[in-house]
């Protein structure tokens, strides 16, 4: 490979190179911050967060693993907790952490580094932005608004973040045979939960540009706001991989729809599972034919 395509040829001419780990930091031979057994991380990843407005009875990963058959806890540390096993004998890893773009980076590198994991999905809660979308709905996302920190520090911000087409036809395909109310559509993740989607800080801190955001993004299609989808999608696609985002819908200022925890989502974890489901068997199908690609096929 060329050294102006070769994505390490600048950090081989690095003056620091040789005083860092070129992979990132390991405990015990493991990943330092997931800790967890990277042998054993299936190649579709759901990738939750620790959010109360999602009304979890327990840690997002090990609620979800409950669903799972076979599910083994393979790493915790004081920031991840994950679990393998199999839904309707497709093996699914599932991880729990932190919210945020700069959270959501640790584990993805952990994940694109150390493991042979290829999909990678979002699944948690969300803000609803346009007038269409009510509380309990689900976001199948196409696509997402980079308005966070963490991406611009790998590629600048007119880089498109663009859900897998794959992750999003199987997630359709899923949410239309369980009959589940459900949107396609583009996200926006924004850093600040309060300010920086429109709704007021410490004792109604606001400026004037704060109060043109939400009309703003809903007058564009947006369809909610989250703080993770763009940067699971976008480090995806960098390096590579596949990744969609899975969101329910907890309320929607625009449309005067008050806040319910864990409206849709449940909901948003089934479509998430089945639509797993369906891509392997997408999967399947583009390995037989020998494919690059999976292709809708049309009588």
């Amino acid at each position: 490979m060329s050294p102006e395509w070769n994505p390490a040829a600048l950090y081989d001419e690095y003056r620091y190179a040789d005083n860092l780990p070129r992979r990132g930091l390991l405990v015990d031979g493991k990943p330092a911050l997931s800790q967890m057994d990277i042998d054993k991380v299936a190649r579709y990843v759901i990738i939750t967060v620790r959010d109360p407005l999602c009304a979890y009875d327990d840690d997002p990963a090990t609620q979800i693993a409950r669903g799972l058959d076979n599910a083994e806890a393979i790493g915790k540390s004081g920031m991840f907790t994950s679990w393998t096993g199999t839904y309707k004998e497709v093996p699914i890893t599932v991880i729990s952490g932190g919210s945020g773009s700069p959270e959501a980076e640790l584990i993805m590198h952990e994940l694109l580094e150390f493991t042979r994991a290829d999909t990678f999905l979002r699944v948690g809660g969300s803000g609803g932005i346009h007038p269409s979308v009510e509380p309990g709905d689900v976001v199948i996302s196409t696509g997402v608004v980079r308005d966070e920190g963490m991406t611009r520090a790998y590629i600048p911000e007119s880089y498109p973040a663009v859900a897998s087409y794959e992750v999003v036809v199987a997630m359709a395909q899923a949410a239309r045979a369980l009959g589940h109310p459900h949107h396609l559509g583009i996200t926006r993740s924004s850093d600040s939960d309060f300010c920086g989607v429109g709704r007021p800080s410490v004792g109604g801190y606001f400026q004037p540009w704060h109060t043109d955001i939400l009309d703003t993004w809903a007058r564009a299609g947006v369809l909610n706001g989250d703080r993770e989808s763009a940067a699971i999608v976008t480090l995806a696609q960098l390096f590579g991989k596949r990744g969609g985002s899975v969101c329910s819908v907890a309320d929607n200022v625009i449309a005067n729809r008050t806040f319910t925890a864990g409206a849709g989502h449940n909901a948003g974890i089934d479509i998430a599972l089945e639509g797993i489901v369906q891509l392997a068997r997408m999967d399947a199908a583009t390995e037989s034919a020998q494919s690059e690609r999976w292709i809708p096929a049309f009588d």
